[in-house]
């Protein structure tokens, strides 16, 4: 498959080869068969685009049956500084074929380039003193890294999150102190601060969560938002029938959120609370609907949506979430909507409520209005769709709108 005149590649084998992650996305809809998916998929690791080849995997792509000689070297990845390629590399149908002591020398490649930081190896490699470009950059569905440019040479700054994920695989039990530090050098979008907040979750034991609660009275914000992550993602994924911290957590949250001044760590806390299906998490986030900063706002229109909640609404968070619905700020708007929408609370207030925003300006909050209607069986949802504005080029598939055709088939049923 080239990229010649004579021998034009295939639609996605193209978008792959072009970085388009949003046309791979369209045409991974449509099924082109596992050997397309396969090629693709190493193409991508070729080209150090780890989101493409995280994308395909979750596609299908099978990675075991590409040819050894067809794949990146795994030291190749680990030094790109992209958690997402190594990952795409380290996949479970391939792992085995690395031998422990080859994956002892990736990690300790990783806490080199980690210790010695990106620009000093950068230039110890190149021998360059130019210029270094530093950009931020998307590295795989969730997280950013910055990226590294030294005249031809780019490198991600992704080696914390690299070498935590090989010490996960060698077995090796990180301190929490460890990876704390890790995070706390990157912000928290970065790779580095979400794989170690994830894995300091997946412990489940007393003695994380005792570090990461101590985290609360910490006197700097980023060391409490670290640690109210922790404990917000140990309750939300454990899905054990235990679930031995969802009372712990909530009783901690409830009273965290009056007392802390730090906008980022209350927003946290307050999508923490919302991860409880309990009225006093309700009775909490209600309390909120009022500041000025739309971060927290939002928190509390998503954080009422409260799992399999009654069939209505209490008065109080009814009230609240049509005051959210006129807030100033679109993405308060359609967090409010869709907290709706998918409420099984059928007053007809919010039927209204979302036909108002039909004429919403953005155009967001007026899909999310045309889905809660027809989720909600109102009429209004036909003519909403009908007046939309034609979505953005490049738009993928708006899932929104086949709730309008699934109430006209219920409709025209009856």
């Amino acid at each position: 498959m080239g990229s010649g005149a004579a021998d034009v590649d295939p639609p996605l084998v193209a978008a792959v080869r072009a970085g388009d992650t949003d046309l791979a996305r369209s045409l991974l809809l449509e099924d082109d068969g596992p050997e397309m998916l396969d090629f693709a998929f190493c193409l991508a690791v070729g080209t150090y685009s780890g989101a493409l080849a995280q994308m395909l995997l979750d596609h299908g792509a099978d990675p075991s049956r590409c040819e050894a000689e067809a794949l990146l070297p795994l030291r190749e990845a680990v030094a790109s500084g992209s958690p997402a390629l190594c990952e795409a590399l380290l996949d479970g149908r391939v792992r085995n074929t690395y031998s422990k002591s080859e994956l002892l020398d990736m990690r300790d490649l990783a806490r080199r380039w980690h210790e010695t930081g990106v620009e000093t190896e950068l230039r110890r490699l190149t021998g360059s003193q130019g210029t270094l470009v530093r950009t931020r950059v998307q590295d795989d569905e969730y997280y950013s890294v910055d990226e590294y440019a030294l005249g031809a040479r780019t490198v991600r700054d992704g080696h914390a999150a690299i070498l935590t994920r090989l010490e996960e695989l060698l077995g090796i039990r990180t301190s929490f102190q460890e990876l704390m530090a890790r995070a706390l050098n990157h912000g928290q979008d970065h790779t580095a601060w979400g794989n170690a907040t994830i894995l300091l979750a997946h412990r489940r034991d007393q003695e994380t969560w005792a570090a990461a609660a101590a985290l609360r009275t910490h006197p700097e914000p980023a060391r409490r938002l670290f640690g109210a992550e922790v404990l917000r993602l140990t309750h939300l994924l454990d899905d054990s029938d235990e679930d031995a911290f969802v009372g712990p957590a909530l009783d901690l949250f409830i009273d965290w959120s009056t007392e802390e001044g730090d906008v980022t760590v209350l927003t946290e806390v307050l999508v923490a609370l919302g991860d409880h299906a309990d009225p006093r998490a309700d009775a909490a986030l209600v309390g909120y609907a009022g500041p000025p900063d739309a971060r927290v706002r939002c928190a509390v229109a998503r954080g009422l949506s409260s799992w399999p909640e009654p069939p209505a609404f209490s008065d109080d968070v009814r009230e609240t979430l049509l005051v959210l619905m006129t807030d100033t700020d679109a993405v308060v708007r359609q967090s409010a909507c869709l907290t709706v929408a998918v409420s099984r609370d059928r007053d007809l207030v919010f039927a209204d409520a979302m036909a108002a925003l039909l004429d919403d300006a953005d155009r967001r909050v007026q899909l999310v209005a045309v889905y809660g209607l027809a989720l909600h069986d109102d009429e209004r949802c036909v003519s909403g769709a009908d007046r939309l504005p034609s979505a953005p080029p490049g738009t993928p598939h708006e899932h929104e709108l086949d709730a309008v055709w699934r109430y006209e088939r219920r409709r025209d049923s009856r």
